[in-house]
Parts: C-alpha cells; structure tokens; sequence
C-alpha cells in the first residue's frame, strides 16, 4: 500500500474538514471506545455523533447513512434504558452469543432492510451509490440492534460496515471521515476479542 497516498488522503482531508465533521469524528471514536469498555457512556457520545452525521450525510446525497444515523440516535435511546435497566436482578446487562435463532433473525434483518434500502435509493433518490450505501446502512443496522442487546456478534457487523464504508466515504470526498472508519475497523476488531473474553470468563465463573 502507498504510503504517501494514504498521509496525501489525511492531508487533504484536515484540509476540506468542517469543524462539525470534526466533532462528530471525535464523538464517533469516543463512543466506539465506551462500547470496547462496556461503558453506558457508549450512547450519549454516539448520540452526539449520529445526530451530526445525519446533516453530513444528506448534504453528501448518502440517504440511507443518513437513515442509519438517524436509526442509531433511536436505538442509542433504547441501549441506553437496556443497559441501565438490566433483567432478571443482575446488576449489569449481561454480554452474550446470539442463539441460532438469534442468527437466522439478523442474517433476515440484513436481507430485508438490504431489498427495502436498495429499492428505494434507486427507484426514489438521486443517490450515484445505492448499492454500497445500502449495504453498509443494512450491516450497521444489524450491528445497532445486537449491540443495544450486548451480543457479541454485533462486532462482526461493525467490522463490516467499517471496512466497506472506507472506500465509499473516501470516494464521496469525506476523507477524514473514511480514515475514521478504518480506524473503527482495528477498533471493533479489538471489541470482539475483548466481548469474546468477557463471556469466557463469565462461563467460567
């Protein structure tokens, strides 16, 4: 890989960076490193982020992002009471491996929002990537609702929303932005080892 072309992205994206899309990189990284720590904190900074991402992403023509901000704002409000609100006595929400029925319904989750996304960027929106932008809005989307249940497997979404996002938000012009998302790629890589650690332990309690 290019070296220089990957430090001329970063230079050129300090350089077209807004100072809201600043803030919102800031909130994003923030709230990724809560949830890796488990931290209820995870929400209100991703809230911040999400909330910014959804006029970045409409002024950029990424429609179905922009829903997904807007989607995690409202399941960020629903982790959020989840975590703080645990079942069955326990202090904290447990963290968990899905079922297999817990499987079949994400991998169903993706699919359908997928067909819905897709149909209505190319049918309806002036968007020039419906299929990416759908792709990675149907993961994320998986990746939220497994995460405001403290699955582990909604690392696995996360890591595939992050490395398809790279290219499109670079190719969109948002390069910092597209460095974030590389950088949430090592982030929720790290997030999955320490989940997978976290229900070992427990298992073994």
């Amino acid at each position: 890989m290019d070296i220089q072309w990957i430090w001329q992205g970063i230079l050129e994206g300090l350089a077209e960076m807004t100072w809201l899309e600043a803030v919102a990189v800031f909130f994003g990284i923030a709230s990724v490193f809560y949830s890796i720590k488990k931290n209820i904190l995870v929400f209100p900074t991703g809230m911040i982020s999400t909330i910014i991402y959804v006029y970045i992403c409409l002024k950029y023509k990424l429609y179905a992002d922009m829903g997904i901000n807007a989607y995690y704002f409202g399941m960020s409000i629903y982790g959020w009471y989840l975590w703080s609100r645990p079942n069955d006595g326990k202090e904290d929400l447990p963290v968990t491996w899905l079922s297999t029925k817990g499987i079949i319904q994400s991998v169903g989750l993706f699919l359908i929002s997928y067909g819905v996304l897709y149909t209505v960027l190319s049918n309806f929106t002036d968007s020039d990537v419906p299929y990416w932008d759908s792709f990675t809005t149907s993961s994320a989307f998986v990746g939220m609702w497994l995460m405001a249940k403290k699955k582990v497997e909604n690392w696995i979404a996360w890591i595939i929303t992050d490395i398809v996002s790279v290219p499109l938000y670079f190719y969109k012009g948002l390069m910092l932005t597209s460095f974030q998302f590389l950088f949430f790629t090592v982030l929720a890589t790290i997030g999955l080892i320490e989940w997978m650690k976290t229900v070992k332990k427990m298992q073994h309690a």
